[in-house]
């Protein structure tokens, strides 16, 4: 594995007016090596070649993992149900009191489907060697609110507030030895998926998700690990909270205003976003992603922190004329800065 100074690719982003998109982009690697979604989120090797492939085939700024976020429940106990194309999805709730949550057991890294995605973390850094690659892994209040149900958290932390904290307690070891085996791997960095703390308000999101972010942040980021946190669910009301975790990169979903994204993260911190994964990316024509695209980097001209990227992973079935507009769109836009 090659060691890289992610300060410095950071730098390199920054500066260079050629500089990659980074979609966060796995399926459309599945598709081109002819394997189903169930092959690539249980077999570590199938989703190194999905990796691979997407890299060989499209100018990514960097590689990135499937964003699976159910991986981290699994691990957990929870059930998941399994689709041949589709991503999983969480079935059930593990936990429902402050005693149940107290006789949860942090697992170790041996269980579920974690093994393989931490071998296609290995593969993958070993693997790819012109680029970055990212991990993946969900937040801790959505890892919480899939183990006690995401209605049901969303009472209980004003009702029964020390469940949830100390649910979050265990989330968060467990999340903090799943990233820094990630790191072990060779892995550059991690997008943490943080979606459900946007329902929240901006002092719960400090209270109930950036605090404990933080605490992950300041243990496994530094010079050779950047940390990009993934909030689809900020419409612009916690962006403040996601600043504080101390994450030097910011991906936002489709949902955001990224003129207020940009007037608002510091210069120094990346920002990424923010294609419309699905009504855009998948279903729109080439010529509407193209101009959707361009109008993103026409907004973003003067930030020179800005990452051209969708709102989410994409999904399966994106066709390829579209993502090819996709870069062909960024390209061009260089091309004009010139």
């Amino acid at each position: 594995m090659t060691q890289r100074n992610m300060q410095e690719w950071k730098r390199q982003l920054m500066n260079d007016p050629n500089k990659p998109a980074m979609p966060i982009m796995t399926h459309p690697g599945i598709e081109l090596i002819g394997k189903r979604v169930i092959d690539a989120v249980t077999d570590g090797e199938i989703q190194y070649l999905a990796i691979k492939a997407v890299a060989e085939n499209y100018p990514v700024a960097a590689s990135t993992m499937i964003m699976d976020l159910t991986v981290e429940a699994e691990a957990f106990g929870s059930h998941i149900n399994f689709s041949d194309h589709e991503v999983p999805t969480v079935s059930g709730r593990l936990v429902c009191d402050y005693a149940s949550v107290s006789k949860l057991h942090v697992p170790d890294l041996l269980q579920g489907r974690v093994p393989q995605y931490l071998k296609a973390a290995s593969l993958a850094s070993n693997g790819i060697k012109d680029r970055p690659v990212f991990g993946g892994c969900i937040g801790p209040f959505s890892l919480a609110g899939r183990l006690f149900d995401m209605t049901e958290i969303m009472t209980e932390l004003y009702m029964v507030p020390e469940t949830i904290e100390a649910l979050l307690k265990k989330c968060t070891t467990f999340l903090l030895r799943y990233i820094r085996e990630m790191k072990n791997c060779g892995l550059n960095g991690v997008i943490m998926a943080e979606p459900a703390a946007g329902l929240l308000d901006a002092p719960l999101c400090d209270r109930f998700s950036s605090a404990f972010i933080r605490q992950i942040v300041e243990k496994v980021q530094d010079d050779n690990f950047l940390f990009i946190l993934h909030n689809c669910g900020n419409h612009g009301h916690v962006t403040q909270s996601m600043i504080g975790t101390g994450a030097q990169g910011l991906h936002f979903g489709n949902s955001m205003d990224m003129n207020q994204a940009l007037r608002e993260v510091p210069h120094n911190i990346l920002v990424f976003g923010n294609i419309d994964p699905v009504g855009i990316f998948k279903m729109a024509k080439p010529c509407d992603l193209s101009q959707k695209a361009s109008a993103l980097l026409e907004i973003a001209a003067d930030h020179p922190n800005f990452v051209l990227s969708t709102g989410c992973d994409t999904p399966p079935g994106v066709p390829a004329e579209n993502i090819r507009s996709f870069f062909e769109a960024a390209a061009f836009h260089k091309i004009a800065m010139l």
